[in-house]
């Protein structure tokens, strides 16, 4: 018997590595010579690094001297892909909200500065080609930080550089690429991405993820403002409107930035790291009898360019059943049954605290596996 594992991480307990071993003990307790083919999974988040580079056997860059949001000096890691050829970097790495308290969250002040830094890092290890991932961001700075890093200039009518943060971009008149790396020229930029937000109005980057990375109402609007301006000098300089763009706002308009200075392309987080591990592959090479995944949260959400519907879509197409775990799970899920999802199952065997959930996540998710397995023989290796 052959099963693919490809979960995404349980955010706050396990990564996807973890909860792929976890899978497997579960399954060997009842079909213990069945072949286990972990794919660790992501959908551009926190964690699709570690998904990446375990997928493709590459290595970690550990160690990179760099700044936080708030331009302090920390270590932060990056990956490369198995064949040498591919930098993936995670926003969340040197901009992401887990590096702030949050008294210290203020997006009219953090940059995406560390980030660019590691960057310029990868491009003096030889590295041409990148992947960047936007999830869990601390920035509402359109990615003019890390843009920086790479040598541009962000001006005000005076001439004088902009300081840090994205309140500042109010003031925005002219960019200057006179310095900016001319390495850059030969490169080329994915950004993995799991939102379709527009960069500016009611769904923009300020009004719908501002609030979580500290902004009062008062400092949403502006923060509006100033990536409105923003966009407006890009549209003036580089004749790209990025103003409704969608995907534009994901990572506080990072991927505004990256579009409209490094040629990037948008894609999506599930769909980039599917083609990067050779997803679809895996399906047709090793013809699973079973796909084992799962998240966090589970509810009709899912189906928006996360993990669990990526996987579906694929499977689908090969009539291959999957189930799916998750620590919590919502009310219509009808919409990814029709996705191609088999059954769902919560983890959980009993009341439990977000603290006790999060502690025995790995022992419950072998325990739910472990009875998924044994109704799956049960019924003699069909769903």
């Amino acid at each position: 018997m052959h099963i693919i594992l490809a979960p995404d991480s349980f955010k706050g307990s396990l990564s996807a590595t973890e909860v792929c071993q976890a899978m497997a003990r579960g399954i060997k307790k009842v079909v213990p010579e069945a072949k286990i083919i972990p794919v660790p999974m992501a959908d551009g988040g926190e964690g699709t690094t570690s998904s990446i580079v375990d997928a493709t056997h590459g290595t970690l860059v550990e160690g990179v001297s760099v700044h936080d949001p708030l331009g302090r000096p920390i270590a932060a890691s990056y990956g490369i892909t198995g064949d040498g050829q591919t930098a993936v970097i995670e926003l969340a790495a040197a901009s992401g909200l887990s590096l702030l308290k949050p008294a210290e969250l203020d997006p009219s002040l953090t940059t995406t500065y560390g980030t660019g830094e590691l960057i310029r890092h990868a491009l003096d290890q030889g590295l041409r080609t990148f992947i960047i991932c936007l999830g869990g961001s601390a920035t509402n700075d359109a990615g003019t930080g890390l843009l920086k890093a790479l040598g541009y200039r962000f001006l005000d009518d005076s001439g004088r550089e902009l300081p840090d943060g994205g309140l500042a971009l109010q003031h925005l008149h002219m960019v200057d690429d006179t310095d900016a790396d001319p390495r850059l020229r030969d490169c080329s930029f994915q950004i993995a991405c799991d939102v379709a937000n527009p960069l500016v109005g009611e769904t923009g980057a300020s009004a719908v993820f501002g609030p979580q990375k500290g902004a009062t109402p008062q400092m949403v609007s502006e923060l509006d403002k100033a990536l409105h301006r923003f966009a407006d000098v890009v549209e003036q300089k580089r004749g790209i409107r990025l103003h409704h763009l969608a995907g534009a706002g994901a990572a506080g308009g990072t991927a505004a930035g990256l579009l409209a200075f490094l040629n990037a392309q948008l894609l999506s987080g599930i769909q980039l790291v599917k083609k990067t591990v050779a997803f679809d592959a895996l399906l047709q090479n090793h013809k699973p009898h079973l796909i084992l995944t799962g998240e966090g949260k589970l509810d009709a959400q899912t189906c928006y360019g996360k993990v669990i519907a990526g996987i579906c879509q694929s499977a689908k197409s090969y009539h291959i059943p999957v189930i799916a775990l998750a620590g919590a799970i919502g009310d219509d899920l009808e919409p990814l049954y029709k996705e191609g999802l088999t059954a769902a199952f919560a983890i959980a065997n009993g009341p439990l605290t977000l603290e006790d959930s999060f502690a025995k996540a790995a022992l419950l998710i072998e325990k739910q596996t472990e009875q998924i397995m044994r109704t799956y023989n049960l019924k003699g290796g069909k769903y």
